[in-house]
């Protein structure tokens, strides 16, 4: 069993919020594998598809951004997964809007949701698949950056709405190649052009 996890918050109010671009990755995910569902289950959303024979979870977690571990951990841990077979879809603050980089393992980066799933997996646990999708950051007049928590809740605009189509494209080929395997070719392909 495979999960793929994409990170957002619950709630016609956050749903075209930058913090919920794993959200919307998740949803082009559901589309493009034919995925059945949603069932509720572990305070998540759960979908079930099949990748090249392997059944795969897609799972909106709808617990809020901070406790995402909260759905992602039980899951996990019911169906006995290993590191490899979990996939984390969300936003990163230290890459340009319209990028997109995959990472296995490392640290939370500040990422609550990261740091979540991190303390819900447990010590060891922490080497999955990260599917990293740009939003940038802000700058106020004053030079000085905005806050993270105020930016990541305001709403795409609409050019980069626009953009976002074909980045939701290519996040889903990239989560289909890391759920067979191939790790190196996904990371060859979609890290070239990518920041950090």
């Amino acid at each position: 069993m495979k999960i793929i996890a994409g990170l957002g918050n619950p709630g016609a109010k956050y749903e075209t919020t930058r913090h919920n671009v794993g959200f919307l990755a998740l949803d082009r995910l559901v589309d493009s594998l034919k995925a059945t569902g949603p069932i509720t289950k572990n305070q998540a959303e759960v979908y079930q598809a099949k990748v090249a024979g392997e059944p795969v979870l897609l799972i909106k977690p709808q617990t809020f951004m901070n406790l995402s571990g909260r759905s992602v951990g039980p899951l996990f841990g019911f169906y006995k997964c290993e590191p490899q077979d979990l996939i984390v879809i969300h936003d990163d603050l230290d890459l340009a809007p319209g990028s997109l980089k995959l990472k296995t393992g490392g640290g939370s980066g500040g990422h609550n949701g990261l740091r979540s799933i991190d303390e819900c997996l447990g010590a060891g646990k922490t080497g999955y698949h990260r599917v990293r999708i740009g939003i940038g950051q802000a700058f106020l007049p004053s030079g000085k950056r905005m806050p993270a928590e105020t930016y990541v809740l305001q709403p795409f605009t609409d050019g980069e709405l626009g953009e976002l189509d074909a980045l939701l494209d290519k996040v889903a080929q990239a989560s289909v190649l890391l759920v067979r395997g191939e790790t190196t070719q996904a990371m060859n392909e979609f890290n070239r052009n990518s920041e950090k």
